[in-house]
């Protein structure tokens, strides 16, 4: 499975982003989709995953009634939609696979080591 991700750039706070990852390959075994960040500093941490079916979505706390993961089954692709961006929310994003989960219906992880594809990342940048 290959992963590219994209839609990253330099917004002001307030404003929306939306990122896509693109999947090919072994498609059909992306059980679980996630998105990741991390910023200056710091480690990678959770952000979002939806499951293959979309019955399933987790988010980190710091992004619930922002964010929304989201995955087209027929373009093979996932995508977060960020709103009311905020400073802290500056971090390079990147997309992951879990291909080893073996249902489609799983609820999704949350721990890196969960997902074994990763993206290559897409910069955020959020200006106060």
């Amino acid at each position: 499975v290959q992963l590219q991700a994209s839609g990253g750039g330099l917004v002001q706070a307030g404003d929306s982003l939306r990122l896509s990852c693109a999947a090919s390959g072994r498609t059909s075994s992306t059980y679980v989709m996630g998105w990741f960040r991390q910023a200056p500093g710091k480690e990678r941490e959770f952000v979002a995953a939806i499951n293959w079916s979309g019955s399933s979505t987790r988010y980190a706390d710091s992004v619930k009634g922002r964010f929304t993961i989201s995955r087209d089954r027929a373009k093979n692709t996932v995508y977060l939609q960020m709103n009311s961006l905020e400073p802290e929310d500056t971090a390079v994003y990147y997309c992951a696979a879990d291909t080893r989960s073996s249902s489609r219906f799983v609820v999704p992880r949350t721990g890196p080591l969960e997902y074994n594809y990763w993206g290559q990342g897409t910069l955020v940048t959020v200006s106060s």
